[in-house]
This record gives structure tokens, C-alpha cells and sequence, in this order.
């Protein structure tokens, strides 16, 4: 492999990305979309869901435990109703998410010491929010039967009441939970994923689909030069995107790297390398530009969003799915982009991701060298 001859194919490469203007600014502004989309639309938090309430007790015992319910973050108050029939249109039509019943005997049963109970509806159609809401709405009526077991104290003379168990809970490395912290850094697998499917599946179809093919075998060029010049130009644009989407985490959603910044872009460079020389083998083989392109995004983008752990915690996919996951390289990325951005861990933790992800990506160049014969058939 002569240098000359690599550089001389990497410019020409270079010069018809410059030249087709709309893929190349296509490939700088699928990182922006995507990260605009996940970021803002893809958010696990649970925030302001639309509540009715039926307080048929109407006394301030019942409007103060309404009012812990709206003045949370996670619940807002959309309106009353005075019955079940009321209670289920809102649900039906989706004016609210969480219906609340408060009994009208509330009051006088918590006055008498008695327990009591109220009533929380979810709307099971949204599994995950609806789960996420019951477990809120249990924790606010825990707190407000803590006050209220206070207060009975205290009124008996009983001063200085404590609960028997006090549940402390810290989450490290994301403190306050923020959905983002997560996403951020997964977006960034995606985008490469995208970026050398889309790209590097139709560069050798291209060249036999045009006749430019025959061209290139007559002159001394060899195989390996033609291969790693054309990946030359992709893989600068791949680490442009990996560029703007650490500085647009940053900027838009406030997402420190936490750990080694160049460590970041060399685990993403060796992620990169995989990525394209997996999309370059399928170009040689199937010789369509359509048809490359089309099963280089299928095989790496839905894996990287489903079986790599972006989206889908894998400890709760099914053994079967589980094993399959562990030849997704995107798995290994993302752990590697958490333990950096989140953590701040190295390599002394994360080497065999590392190492695994580099076999990939060595894997993938020995295959698309072996796969592609530089001769007229």
C-alpha cells in the first residue's frame, strides 16, 4: 500500500462529497435533528400529567391532599368531576392521564382515627407512564399519611414523632435523574450508525453503477488503497458529527463529559471504523447503491436503538434477545460513552469494551479487504 496512491484516492473521494452538496450537508445536520428530536421528544421523565380529581369529601383535609398532588411536579390539576361516568370520558379522550377519587367519608374516618383509602385510576394504555405515576401518586399519599400521623400525635401530646424507618436514597453519577444525562450520550452511537450506513454503503456501487469502475482496475491503484482512501473522507465527516453532538449535549442540554474527552473520541473512532468499513463491505457485495443503503441503516440503526441498551434496559429483554445483544458492537460503545460521560471512568474499567469493540472494527476492515476483488467479472 503506497501513500501517494491512498491520498490520491482519499482527495477524489473528497472532492465528490464537496462537490454533492446536499449529502454533505445532510450528514452535518442528521446530528442536529437527532439530537433535537431524541433530546426534547424522547424524554423518560415523568413531568406535569394531566390529573381530574372527585373530592366527594370537599373539606380541607381533602383539598390538602389535592394540593399535594398539584403542587408536585410530576401531576397538574386539569379539572373536577362529579362522577365516575365524568372521570372515565376524561380518560377516554385523553384529557387526563390520572383520575383521583377521594372518598366522601375521607375526613370523618381520618378524624376518628379510622383508616381510609382513596382512589387512583391510571390510563394502562401508556404502560410505562402509567407505572411511573402509580409509584408517584403512592409516595405522595405515604408522605400526607405521615403528616397526618403527626398531627394525631402531637394533638394526643405525643411529641417528637418519628417514623420507624427513614428511607435515605442518593443516585450517583446523575443526581437529579435527568432522563437527558442518558440519552445524550447514546445519540451519539446513533449518529454515527446513520451517518456510515447512509454514507460509505454506496461508495464502491457507486463506482461500478456509473462505469468508473473499470476505470480504476486499469491503473496501478490496489485494492486496500481504494478501500481505505475512500473511508478517508467519510471518517473526518463521522468525527465532525461525533464533534457537534458532544457540543450540542453540551450546549442545549447541559451535559458534561465527566470523564477524558479524547478517550471519548478515540473509543469513538474506533466505533466509527467499524461502522464504515461494515457499511463499505455491504456495498461491495450487493453492487446497488439503493439496496446497500437500505440494509446498512436497517442492520445498524434499529440494532443500535433497540439491542445496544440506548432505549431498552437489556436486563429485561428475554435470555434468547439478551445473548443476541452481545453481537451488537453498538453495546459496548454505549457502555463505553456512559462509564465517560457519566462516570468518568477509564479504560482501567472499561477495557474489554474497548478491546471488544476494537476486534469489531478490525473484524469488519479484514472483511471488506477480503470480500472486494479489484477485477472485471
Amino acid at each position: 500500500m503506497k501513500f501517494r496512491r491512498l491520498a490520491a484516492i482519499a482527495r477524489k473521494e473528497f472532492l465528490h462529497v464537496f462537490r454533492d452538496w446536499r449529502s454533505l450537508f445532510l450528514s452535518l445536520a442528521i446530528p442536529v435533528i437527532l439530537i433535537m428530536l431524541f433530546g426534547y421528544a424522547l424524554t423518560l421523565d415523568l413531568r406535569n400529567v394531566p390529573t381530574v380529581v372527585w373530592d366527594q369529601s370537599k373539606t380541607p383535609q381533602s383539598r390538602e391532599l389535592i394540593d399535594l398532588f398539584n403542587g408536585s411536579p410530576y401531576f397538574s390539576l386539569e379539572g373536577n368531576a362529579l362522577s365516575y361516568g365524568e372521570l372515565q370520558q376524561s380518560l377516554d379522550q385523553g384529557r387526563a392521564m390520572v383520575a383521583i377519587v377521594v372518598p366522601s367519608d375521607f375526613a370523618r374516618k381520618l378524624q376518628g382515627g379510622k383508616e381510609t383509602a382513596i382512589q387512583v385510576l391510571c390510563d394502562g394504555s401508556d404502560a410505562n407512564t402509567s407505572r411511573l405515576a402509580m409509584n408517584y401518586a403512592t409516595a405522595i399519599g405515604m408522605i400526607y399519611s405521615t403528616s397526618i400521623t403527626a398531627r394525631q400525635m402531637e394533638l394526643r401530646g405525643m411529641t417528637g414523632f418519628k417514623p420507624p424507618l427513614e428511607l435515605v436514597s442518593r443516585s450517583w453519577y446523575n443526581p437529579d435523574l435527568r432522563s437527558q444525562n442518558v440519552i445524550i450520550p447514546g445519540i451519539i452511537a446513533i449518529v454515527m450508525v446513520v451517518i456510515a450506513s447512509m454514507l460509505t454503503s454506496v461508495t464502491i456501487a457507486r463506482e461500478w453503477e456509473t462505469g468508473t469502475m473499470e476505470q480504476l482496475i486499469s491503473t496501478p491503484l490496489k485494492g486496500p488503497e481504494l478501500i481505505f482512501g475512500k473511508a478517508l473522507p467519510y471518517f473526518a465527516i463521522g468525527m465532525a458529527d461525533v464533534a457537534i453532538a458532544v457540543v450540542m449535549g453540551k450546549w442545549l442540554f447541559h451535559v458534561p463529559i465527566v470523564g477524558n474527552a479524547a478517550l471519548l473520541f478515540g473509543m469513538a473512532a474506533i466505533f466509527l471504523t467499524g461502522a464504515l468499513f461494515w457499511g463499505m463491505t455491504l456495498s461491495i457485495v450487493l453492487k446497488s447503491q439503493v439496496l446497500a443503503n437500505q440494509i446498512a441503516i436497517v442492520s445498524g440503526y434499529l440494532p443500535t436503538l433497540i439491542l445496544s441498551g440506548f432505549v431498552f434496559a437489556i436486563e429485561n429483554m428475554p435470555l434468547p434477545i439478551q445473548c443476541i445483544t452481545y453481537i451488537v458492537p453498538a453495546r459496548y460503545f454505549i457502555v463505553l460513552l456512559r462509564g465517560i460521560y457519566m462516570k468518568g471512568i477509564g479504560l482501567e474499567i472499561l477495557w474489554l469494551d474497548a478491546v471488544l469493540l476494537s476486534v469489531y472494527a478490525v473484524i469488519m476492515m479484514i472483511l471488506a479487504n477480503r470480500k472486494f476483488k479489484f477485477k472485471l467479472e
